[in-house]
């Protein structure tokens, strides 16, 4: 039993052993905490607070809107029948629509009337497309243009050589010509060999009146002042009768009446009919021994082809009128009422003589000068009672 007992005491204690040589020895708690290998960091400190505004930001401009170009002012001339080129009244007004064209950046546009029942059909036809300025050219475009001038009245109007409408959405031109047809008179009468000079109209109306009788108490002057006895043939302005195309545009009755003229001795020839003038100017060019004066426009410059034969032109400058009309519509200055071309605002006058300078005396010119100043000043009438 002891052999026994001793033998398993034996193996408990290798076994033991053996327990005890598997088991991990604990750690050995240190007495000191271990050295730190870095420094630690300072701590960061908190940032400063932002400074809040005391005042709140200026707010930033809306992109701006998209711009569109300006509607241009719209001006239209409705012609007489004469057309827009005739070289006298309707081209010299239409000048003045191209030259606000060039300067003012207007649209233009024009309608020509080829019979007197055109007028109303083309003012209608020029209110229907909104023209902002209709410009009518002539006399006889009155009583169409007054109609149209009643039954609108936000529709702005300026007639030329009418100036008896009364409307506020109408300006009437008129204009002095008596003025320097007085002056044309006046010259001739000093320039005619031949003692007889004369003159005609296209139709007998109302605004031809002036340039006739101008021309006629002009030369009648120059006769008083001078003892002279230069005949006018073509109007005698007491019984208000002469001769008289009875239209505007007849180049061949132009060439009639010049060759009538001359005829009877005339040498220095005024017409004041339009184009018919042209047909005079190529009358007197051919047969020769005459002399011509243009009538509304400077014709030598309207039709140099005949500057040979050209003294001067009396000019009724319906350019700068329509010009100044269509820029006060631009301007928004545009009113009603009425304008007269005189010779103090040069509305009117009396064109270079040009090449044929020479031909007017130095003492004659001294006293056109002083006659359009008397004119001017009121000591002279050229409407009134012809000189004795």
């Amino acid at each position: 039993m002891t052999k026994k007992l001793y033998s398993l005491l034996t193996i408990l204690v290798l076994a033991a052993l053996a327990l005890s040589a598997c088991a991990t020895p604990a750690a050995e708690t240190p007495t000191t905490a271990p050295q730190p290998t870095q420094a630690a960091p300072e701590p960061t400190q908190a940032p400063e607070p932002t400074a809040v505004p005391t005042t709140a930001p200026e707010p930033t401009e809306p992109p701006a809107e998209p711009t569109t170009a300006p509607v241009a002012v719209k001006a239209c001339q409705v012609t007489d029948v004469g057309g827009i080129d005739d070289k006298t009244f309707n081209q010299t007004a239409w000048k003045g629509v191209q030259d606000a064209m060039a300067d003012l950046g207007v649209e233009g546009k024009f309608l020509e009337s080829q019979q007197q029942t055109d007028y109303e059909k083309n003012i209608n036809a020029f209110i229907e497309e909104g023209c902002d300025l209709i410009i009518p050219v002539g006399f006889l475009l009155g009583d169409a243009t007054a109609a149209a001038a009643a039954a609108n009245p936000d529709q702005k109007f300026a007639i030329v050589d009418v100036d008896y409408l009364d409307f506020p959405n109408l300006l009437g031109m008129g204009f002095s010509v008596d003025q320097p047809s007085f002056l044309a008179g006046y010259l001739s009468a000093a320039l005619s060999q031949t003692g007889i000079i004369g003159t005609y109209g296209g139709i007998q109306i109302p605004v031809l009146e002036p340039f006739m009788t101008g021309f006629y108490n002009g030369a009648m002057e120059y006769n008083a002042r001078h003892d002279a006895d230069v005949q006018v043939l073509g109007w005698d302005p007491v019984a208000k009768t002469g001769l008289f195309t009875g239209n505007f545009e007849s180049l061949d009755d132009g060439r009639r009446m010049a060759e009538t003229l001359m005829d009877e001795g005339a040498d220095i020839i005024f017409p004041v009919a339009g184009p018919c003038g042209l047909g005079s100017a190529a009358a007197i060019a051919e047969r020769g021994n005459a002399w011509m004066i243009g009538v509304d426009t400077d014709m030598t410059v309207s039709s140099p082809e005949y500057k040979p034969i050209l003294i001067t032109s009396v000019l009724k400058n319906m350019d700068k009128a329509v010009y100044d009309t269509i820029k006060a519509v631009v301007d928004g200055t545009f009113e009603g009422g009425k304008y007269l071309g005189t010779f103090t605002n040069d509305g009117v006058g009396l064109a270079p003589y040009y090449d044929n300078e020479s031909m007017v005396p130095a003492e004659i010119q001294a006293e056109l000068d002083e006659i359009k100043q008397d004119i001017i000043d009121g000591t002279i009438n050229p409407m009134g009672e012809p000189a004795s």
